[in-house]
């Protein structure tokens, strides 16, 4: 299981995300925005090699008239992501324990998606965020489909207004194929969409302390309609 160090990163996260936000086709806060980020929760998965660490970022942005809260998938490699483009790449900070690190927005890390599909089939266990070797039982993958899917990569990534989709190479899985949705805006009482095949749901921290149930992510069949936004 990935081991949390108790250690710096420079730029912190908080401070890699406010610069990176503003370029995303999903943020709220307009053109030239600067953002002002607080933790909201998150989880980890493991990646079954150890090589890849797999982070599910929650963070709130209270500069505009209305809090709101993203959900950033990362990955963190020892060395750059073979194949990733220039859009993927988040930053290079310097780990106190780990040295360089590359970290990526995981919706193009295929170490992550994969987990993330495992993870709504039952086959991974979300993580605690800040605790290692921890399961955090607040996070919950479903699969609805007869033939529970085993992903192999990342076919094609887009990005828009309503979130991130990822169409996804699979070792099992008949027919056209699955579109994994990660949601990026992320809101008090979100969830699946009817024909979704799978999703993954979790919980927020609001503004004022309390705990709400969200959508993180959701699968369904590629050209089967839209996933939930």
């Amino acid at each position: 299981m990935a081991v949390v160090h108790r250690t710096t990163l420079s730029p912190t996260k908080l401070e890699l995300l406010t610069s990176w936000l503003p370029q995303q086709p999903w943020y709220l806060g307009g053109a030239g925005g600067k953002p002002e980020l607080a933790q909201a929760g998150g989880y980890r998965l493991d990646d079954p090699t150890g090589a890849v660490g797999i982070e599910f970022m929650l963070v709130t942005d209270v500069s505009g008239d209305k809090p709101v809260t993203y959900q950033m998938p990362c990955s963190y490699r020892g060395a750059p992501l073979e194949g990733a483009g220039d859009d993927a790449l988040i930053a290079t900070p310097e780990h106190g324990v780990l040295g360089t690190r590359w970290v990526y927005d995981g919706a193009h890390d295929p170490v992550l998606v994969v987990q993330l599909v495992a993870l709504m089939a039952g086959a991974a266990v979300p993580q605690e965020q800040s605790i290692s070797n921890t399961p955090d039982p607040t996070v919950e993958g479903h699969f609805t489909g007869r033939e529970h899917p085993v992903a192999t990569g990342i076919a094609a990534v887009t990005s828009d207004t309503d979130g991130t989709d990822v169409r996804v190479r699979t070792a099992n899985t008949s027919g056209a194929g699955l579109t994994l949705h990660v949601n990026r805006v992320v809101r008090p009482g979100q969830a699946a969409s009817p024909g979704d095949l799978g999703h993954v749901t979790g919980n927020m921290l609001l503004p004022d302390g309390t705990k709400a149930r969200t959508l993180f992510a959701s699968v369904r069949e590629t050209g089967s309609g839209p996933t939930a936004g």
